[in-house]
């Protein structure tokens, strides 16, 4: 084998290792509602002891999650909201979520382009033609308005010719709105600390926002496509 060979078969190696490890110990447990919750206070001491070291290991957790198609994405998102605060949470995940979607591309395009075609062939068909139609555009109403999961997003733009560098900066925009959605969603939870805080009008308004913002994306999206003569996907 040659060394470009070696290093794909090796990368390829090291992503079915953390899968294996992601099932055999369980980790899935730690990206729960309920143990952000229960971890909360422990967190938040050391996040005011070591808030640095605190913020490149959510981000390392955060990217690693996302590259290899695990799930947790949401509730790392609503927990760097609990954790950071709406503004450095929202820096703090958009960045980590775009390098790691990012990578997940690049996984896709050059270790597991087969498998990506043969696993959703359909689907990547109706992405393809988007791509070819509206260009870097399409992937930013699938960031803003995704049909399909993000993490499927990820792997089915790494099999077009979408340059990676326009994946990154389009996911970076794109996905901005939604991620405040979240950070800000997942401060309110935090701040429940009884039974009426359910019922507060800083947590039932920031779900309703959660509510509302796909179909008001929506429309904005049908609108500029109107304006501007863009055929609907």
């Amino acid at each position: 084998m040659n060394k470009e060979t070696i290093k794909k078969f090796t990368i390829l190696v090291v992503i079915v290792i953390s899968f294996a490890a992601f099932q055999f110990f369980h980790l899935g447990q730690y990206l729960t509602l309920s143990y952000i919750k229960a971890s909360q206070q422990r967190f938040a001491l050391l996040y005011a002891a070591h808030g640095p070291q605190v913020i490149a290991g959510y981000m390392a957790i955060y990217v690693i999650v996302t590259s290899l198609s695990l799930p947790g994405a949401v509730v790392m998102t609503l927990a760097g909201g609990a954790l950071f605060g709406l503004v450095t949470g929202t820096i703090v995940v958009s960045f980590a979520s775009t390098i790691g979607a990012t990578l997940a591309c690049a996984v896709s395009r050059f270790l597991l382009r087969d498998w990506v075609q043969d696993k959703f062939g359909e689907r990547i068909a109706r992405v393809n033609e988007g791509v070819e139609r509206e260009g870097a555009f399409y992937l930013f109403t699938l960031r803003l308005i995704p049909i399909f999961p993000f993490w499927l997003i990820n792997l089915a733009i790494g099999v077009t010719r979408m340059r990676l560098v326009t994946f990154y900066w389009v996911s970076q925009i794109g996905m901005l709105a939604g991620t405040v959605v979240y950070v800000n969603a997942g401060k309110e939870l935090a701040k429940i600390d009884s039974l009426k805080g359910i019922v507060s009008p800083q947590l039932l308004g920031s779900f309703a926002i959660l509510g509302v913002f796909p179909i008001a994306a929506k429309k904005i999206i049908a609108w500029y496509r109107k304006k501007k003569g863009l055929a609907a996907r």
